[in-house]
């Protein structure tokens, strides 16, 4: 029996009767260095799982460098698709010495046969395999199917449904009998729905009449869900969206109604009440304590295998609340109709998951007079940098007067910047098309981006120049298409982070799509058919692969584990055979993205 590790996809698949038949099973071969082991349509007879040496992939059908597509290492296996499709579409050569274990095809496909979760790892794509990686590593029994799989109906609560003229007065009263905390009223355009809040509201505010109908106090504009949607989506919404409740609605009916008590105590976990206390916080105190809290959600949610994209959701609508809950306890209400607090960068994207650089500016309404605006910008700022929001190093930043100005002298600022086309003012330029409203009148940033879109979305040239700066860092990948291994990692977030959000933003200029989240910009690329649906999905996939490798990094230096690397960098040796794999195969489609910019906006592509 040879012993060999099989704790990592696809092997860990199996049972460990599986396990032990390929353990019996397998045997030990050397191959020499520059030896085919497997040649361009050949039978494929075994499985290759290499124990030590490297071996490269060619395909014989290109020239010169360019028929190296792959390269394997110690831990990765080839040969399977060989077997499962028949014969060898590629040649494998031994780049040095190597020793591989040889699994027999009868072995193999009879493992296939008895594991259908086994045979599925070989057909995969990279989202498959990515989820695959998500799941294992969630942590503590808690997994993706019962974690980020709960569904809206497994956690609403029927309908308390009453008519438009039921008097205030029978609404109290069926409310106290149900224990119910709302309630709906079914009025002539749809349903609307009245609190307890509400009613109380009605009686003693506004000394309305315990006879008047529901009709006149009820709210017709509901947040509304579906029954098969994610219950953590809902837990985005409420958040976003500053509600307590949604109303479950199918084929156009309330069946249902999610209140956040609801969600919290589901998922069960105390670090989801972060949520709670930042909308409860009633002083800047008690803000302060509960955005301290959201590093440790972020723990929360990454140990419990949550897919990084809902993640990314909930912070990002989390973060929003806290830095408008700041503008509100701060900014004087009579301002707040006539000016605009945007975030821009990773913030504004939606796609920051731990607190960074402060990335924010001010827009204000034509005419407004603000005497004070600066003095209230600044103590805006170093109420952030209090909340854990570090100061901009590039100083983009409210309390520079440089990213603070009315709605026409943005148009202005954007008119320039269009015009020089230098490095400065076409990174500001990406800025604010990734600027995204957390307090006051977002209609003004509208006005503002809407300025920016017909300025640029037809200027070949100016897209030519914007394209460029997407292929600025090279792809960490060697000659040969293999890994590059420096001792001190590769950098993730130049090699591949940068390149695909830059990449996908010019293509959201040109496109004029209004979505910020470089996710979201991709399935809008897709439905306009400027992608192919599947190159979309890659390029998402790879993007939350990158991003989830740099927070594995952020995470360590919180824990006060620095080990030296930058949170961007990532030590190839430290990953595991399958996050190898997946990092190779998402670089290679950065690396195809930026031929493809290239070729689009008629770039020297280096």
């Amino acid at each position: 029996m040879v012993d060999v590790d099989l704790s990592q996809p696809p092997f860990s698949f199996l049972d460990e009767e599986g396990r032990e038949r390929i353990r019996h099973g397998i045997d030990l071969a050397y191959f020499d260095r520059d030896e085919i082991i497997l040649e361009t349509g050949q039978p494929g007879e075994y499985v290759f799982l290499i124990h030590k040496g490297e071996v490269a992939e060619l395909d014989t059908t290109q020239p010169g460098a360019r028929e190296r597509i792959g390269h394997y290492t110690a831990g990765d296996l080839f040969g399977a698709i060989s077997i499962l499709n028949g014969k060898s579409r590629y040649r494998f050569r031994a780049e040095q010495e190597s020793l591989c274990y040889l699994l027999p095809k009868a072995l193999f496909l009879q493992l296939c046969d008895d594991c259908p979760a086994f045979a599925e790892f070989f057909r995969q794509t990279l989202a498959h395999k990515a989820r695959l990686l998500t799941e294992q590593r969630a942590e503590g029994g808690v997994t993706m199917a019962g974690f980020m799989l709960a569904r809206v109906s497994e956690c609403m609560r029927p309908p308390l449904c009453m008519s438009a003229e039921t008097t205030i007065a029978e609404a109290v009263s069926r409310l106290h009998e149900s224990h119910a905390d709302s309630l709906l009223v079914e009025g002539p355009g749809g349903a609307g729905m009245v609190t307890k809040t509400d009613l109380l509201n009605a009686l003693v505010l506004k000394g309305l009449e315990k006879e008047s109908p529901l009709q006149a106090i009820a709210n017709f504009e509901l947040v509304t869900v579906s029954p098969g949607q994610y219950l953590f989506e809902v837990l985005v919404m409420m958040t976003r969206f500053k509600v307590e409740r949604v109303v479950v609605v199918e084929q156009e009916r309330p069946i249902g109604v999610v209140e956040l008590t609801d969600v919290l105590s589901y998922f069960s976990s105390r670090s989801y009440v972060v949520s709670l206390q930042v909308e409860q916080a009633d002083s800047l105190d008690a803000l302060y304590r509960a955005s301290r809290r959201t590093p440790e959600l972020v723990k929360a949610l990454m140990a419990q295998g949550v897919k990084l994209r809902f993640a990314m959701g909930l912070l990002a609508a989390l973060n929003g609340r806290i830095m408008s809950k700041a503008w509100g306890f701060l900014i004087d209400e009579r301002y707040h109709r006539d000016s605009c607090l945007m975030v821009m960068g990773s913030e504004g994207r939606g796609e920051q998951i731990l607190k960074t650089d402060q990335d924010n500016g001010l827009i204000l309404a034509d005419g407004l007079e603000w005497p004070d605006v600066g003095d209230q910008m600044q103590r805006l700022t170093e109420t952030l940098i209090e909340l854990g929001y570090p100061p901009c190093p590039g100083n983009i930043m409210v309390n520079n007067p440089e990213w603070v100005g009315s709605v026409s002298q943005w148009r202005e600022r954007i008119a320039r910047w269009a015009e020089k086309r230098d490095g400065d003012s076409l990174m500001k330029l990406a800025i604010m098309l990734d600027s995204h409203s957390v307090a006051g009148n977002p209609a003004l940033l509208d006005r503002v981006r809407q300025s920016l879109f017909e300025q640029c979305s037809r200027d070949e040239l100016l897209l030519s120049y914007f394209a460029r700066t997407a292929l600025r860092f090279s792809t960490p990948l060697t000659l040969f298409g293999s890994l590059k291994k420096p001792q001190h990692g590769i950098d993730i977030k130049k090699g591949g982070i940068f390149p695909i959000v830059h990449g996908v933003r010019t293509m959201a200029l040109e496109r004029r799509i209004q979505p910020t989240s470089t996710l979201e910009r991709l399935e809008a690329l897709a439905a306009d058919g400027r992608l192919e649906a599947r190159v979309a999905e890659d390029l998402a996939e790879a993007l939350s692969l990158f991003t989830e490798l740099r927070l594995k990094q952020q995470l360590e230096r919180l824990d006060g584990e620095p080990n030296g690397k930058s949170p961007d960098r990532v030590v190839v040796q430290q990953l595991s055979s399958l996050e190898r794999d997946l990092l190779r195969e998402a670089l290679h489609i950065v690396k195809d993205f930026k031929q493809s910019l290239s070729q689009r906006y008629h770039l020297e592509y280096t």
